[in-house]
């Protein structure tokens, strides 16, 4: 079928090729631009493979022919560029400067897509030598050795940055199939370009957002950026970015990458980086969470954290087959290792035995202590609520409310259960949720939501019942609260309301 429709295409001319390229040489020497022009017809099975891969029918193949003009310099570039659009029509849409903005990987050209001779699309490649060689060769074939006596341009530049981007990115990501995860988003990107606050440009993947452009531009700006100005005015930072926006990213000193971002960052960059930085902060939340967990144990035990000596230490991680003292704590806090047992083994190490055992000390929790302690979904704890924390293997302790109906299977394992409670010094917001039944009137959902604000709080979500002709409707709030005494004061507002017939706390 393939085969009867270029046939048709070509309209049984033979030796397309050679006419057009015999126009496009004679064309240029009019012009005066000195070039080799090499031209080629596509395979049928190439032709296949790409309808296939990207799904387009057989008219929508723009480079069934294609030619290649290498020039001497840059700017016989686009004399040639200017001598082929006057002897074909250009296709709108369907010209790309790469020599201006190169990709990200080096690569340099000019390229267009032309009505041909008898209405046939043809694709043309203008580029120098230098630009050829890097084309055909790869980038291996521009390696410089950095030395004091040479100088890059920046072409070279842009190249040895993103060969140093894949090291980063491989020393950073866990094994080979993080990598070519994190790779793969790079290595053909469909590319958008916006200009830095100072104007410089930068190619992103299409569909990147305003992380990606805070990754590429510094690490430490995608660690810290808390917000983003396109056009000068401030956006979300997953707001995916167009061509041709001038992008400026906000930071701030105590900012950190949010988990969330991996469900929207595109470039392979962003992603590692995101993902290394959480790896680092877990493990030392975890072994800060660890750390305080087994001093509890020792605490127990008559004995304490600070009077363990070095040698005990060492004999314990030699033992444990751990690299550090960091790792064990890290494995106490994520559950891994009990503090119980940690702590009984620590003291057997020693020249002195146990002592009586006092009763231990509650955990403090502050809701400070990032990823090594969460906050059970199934019961949304907060400050006030009566607490039980639940060590669960690889995640740390988890806080759940006393009542909590998810916990009640694991109370024969008595190990997994320590006393925690609430720091009263606490500033973190927690998420509530609370459900609503209205009268279905005009206005109701605005009285509520100003209601909240004037209580001092924030809505993190907001799902009202579809309309079904009902007096009376469900809504369903996430708030954000200081603890128990701020709740009530938001339920005690809303409860003036009016409409509102009935008022509840959700759990779940």
């Amino acid at each position: 079928m393939l085969a009867k429709a270029l046939k048709a295409a070509r309209g049984n001319r033979r030796e397309v090729v050679g006419r057009v390229a015999d126009s496009i040489k004679r064309k240029l020497r009019n012009a005066g631009v000195e070039a080799q022009v090499q031209g080629r017809e596509k395979h049928l099975y190439s032709i296949y493979r790409k309808m296939r891969e990207k799904h387009l029918s057989f008219a929508q193949v723009h480079d069934m022919f294609g030619f290649r003009i290498v020039v001497n310099d840059v700017s016989a570039c686009y004399l040639a560029l200017g001598a082929l659009h006057s002897l074909y029509k250009p296709i709108p849409g369907k010209f790309k400067d790469y020599v201006a903005i190169p990709k990200a990987n080096g690569y340099q050209s000019l390229h267009t897509t032309l009505f041909g001779p008898f209405g046939t699309p043809i694709e043309a490649q203008i580029r120098t030598q230098e630009m050829h060689k890097i084309g055909e060769a790869g980038v291996a074939s521009h390696w410089l050795y950095k030395s004091s006596d040479t100088t890059l341009s920046e072409l070279q530049k842009k190249t040895h940055q993103w060969l140093q981007s894949l090291l980063e990115m491989q020393s950073q990501s866990g094994d080979s199939v993080e990598f070519l995860e994190h790779l793969k988003v790079d290595l053909f990107p469909d590319e958008v370009y916006v200009f830095t606050p100072k104007g410089k440009i930068m190619a992103l993947p299409r569909g990147a957002t305003a992380v990606d452009f805070a990754y590429a531009v510094h690490t430490d700006i995608g660690n810290r950026c808390v917000a983003v100005k396109i056009n000068q005015e401030l956006m979300p930072l997953r707001t995916e970015l167009k061509n041709g926006e001038r992008v400026e990213i906000i930071t701030a000193a105590h900012a950190k990458p949010n988990p969330l971002w991996l469900n929207f960052v595109v470039t392979g960059k962003a992603r590692s980086r995101i993902r290394h930085f959480l790896k680092t902060m877990h493990f030392q939340e975890s072994a800060q969470l660890g750390e305080r967990l087994l001093n509890q144990a020792l605490t127990a035990l008559g004995t304490g954290l600070a009077e363990m000596r070095e040698a005990q230490w060492d004999k314990f991680v030699r033992d444990s087959g751990a690299k550090s003292r960091q790792e064990i704590l890290a494995d106490v806090g994520l559950g891994k290792r009990l503090a119980a047992v940690v702590a009984r083994r620590l003291l057997s190490l020693g020249e002195a035995g146990p002592n009586e055992v006092p009763a231990a000390g509650s955990v403090i929790i502050r809701g400070s202590e990032g990823m090594a302690v969460q906050f059970a979904r199934c019961c949304q704890p907060i400050p006030g609520d009566p607490i039980v924390g639940v060590i669960s293997k690889g995640q740390g302790m988890v806080i759940h409310t006393h009542d909590c109906p998810v916990i009640a299977k694991a109370r024969h394992d008595p190990d997994r259960f320590l006393d925690v409670a609430w720091d009263p010094e606490t500033k973190k917001p927690f998420e509530v949720s609370i459900k609503l039944v209205v009268a279905n009137q005009r206005g109701v959902l605005a009285k509520v939501a100003a209601e909240i604000a004037e209580a001092g709080s924030n809505i993190q979500n907001v799902a009202v019942d579809p309309e079904d002709g009902s007096t009376y409707t469900n809504m369903f709030f996430t708030l954000q609260v200081a603890n128990r005494l701020h709740l009530a004061r938001i339920m005690r507002g809303l409860r003036r309301i009016p409409e509102v017939v009935r008022l509840s706390r959700v759990k779940g």
